[in-house]
């Protein structure tokens, strides 16, 4: 059995990469699927979130031990990552997301090597466009192929997903025919944590009610919607309603109609680094269009939108 990724055709292979490496199916396919098309100068990292106690030391020894046998360096850390949620008063999947962020980039710093390869696929796809539905996102808003992060120590990564067009059974199926082993993690079967509860419970339903294959229909319709996206990005360049100094140029905006002066917002944001824009932040940001309106709204990750003189800018709070 074959699998097609188009990326790895138009990727660097004698670069340095990151990939992280968990011990579960997907990332071990993406990790041999590599190495298989030649990429010999790969940084496997792997993070164990002590959640499932002996369970987490075996996964590391199992990553590490894959490494090894295919000759790759090999970085790992081990972080109790339901205490840093505790610390953090977050949840435990987004303590473990910036974990997991903060982990590469301080692999990136040691390796000097700022692109890291990640083994999402068109099933977590799925899983990731409902949940932000669910949220009340702007869009469907879902991952990229290649995508920028800026994590909150500073660090720039060039994030790759390749395997964003194959499903989860493909690379099972790969691995199976190739009698290639993985460590298979318990707790995705518990239908407990956000993601698992969308992938046991919800997916199948949707499913079931549509007699279609839901995953399949939320990553065309998100596909439809980038390709909108594409044709709202350049109007929006033609409009030219950012200035030579990179800050929003109020009075071209006001010229836009009102959708496209949203899409010219939700892409000035998302171009710096402000990954959580939901429609009632964006709602926000939008008053700032009226002088009559706040001067100053708020964003995530310890920054905020400011409105002076006929310009509109990001200010990054200093603690």
């Amino acid at each position: 059995m074959d699998l097609t990724i188009p990326w790895l055709a138009t990727a660097a292979p004698r670069r340095r990469w990151l990939v992280g490496v968990s011990g579960g199916a997907d990332s071990v396919a993406l990790l041999h699927l590599l190495v298989q098309a030649g990429w010999r100068h790969l940084v496997v990292c792997h993070l164990d979130h002590r959640l499932r106690g002996r369970a987490s030391t075996a996964d590391g020894r199992f990553v590490q031990n894959l490494a090894a046998a295919l000759d790759l360096p090999f970085e790992i850390q081990r972080l109790d990552v339901a205490q840093v949620a505790r610390d953090r008063g977050e949840s435990l999947e987004t303590a473990a997301r910036w974990a997991r962020h903060e982990f590469f980039a301080a692999c990136a710093k040691q390796h000097r090597c700022r692109r890291l390869i990640l083994a999402h696929h068109a099933d977590d796809q799925a899983e990731t466009l409902l949940w932000n539905l669910l949220r009340g996102s702007h869009g469907l808003k879902g991952m990229h192929t290649e995508q920028r992060i800026v994590t909150d120590s500073g660090v720039d990564l060039q994030v790759c997903r390749p395997l964003l067009g194959l499903r989860r059974a493909e690379l099972r199926a790969w691995l199976t025919g190739n009698r290639l082993r993985w460590r298979e993690d318990a707790s995705n079967g518990e239908a407990v944590a956000m993601r698992n509860r969308l992938r046991h419970e919800a997916l199948p339903l949707l499913s079931e009610i549509a007699g279609r294959d839901a995953p399949a229909m939320l990553v065309r319709a998100a596909v439809a919607d980038a390709e909108a996206g594409d044709i709202l990005a350049w109007a929006v360049e033609q409009a030219h309603a950012v200035d030579p100094q990179g800050r929003l140029h109020l009075p071209a905006l006001r010229k836009l109609p009102p959708p496209l002066q949203r899409a010219a917002v939700l892409r000035y944001l998302k171009d710096r680094g402000v990954g959580e824009v939901s429609r009632a932040l964006l709602e926000r940001v939008m008053c700032l269009l009226d002088t009559a309106g706040p001067s100053v709204v708020n964003l995530p990750g310890g920054a905020r939108l400011r409105r002076r003189e006929a310009r509109v800018f990001i200010e990054f709070l200093k603690f």
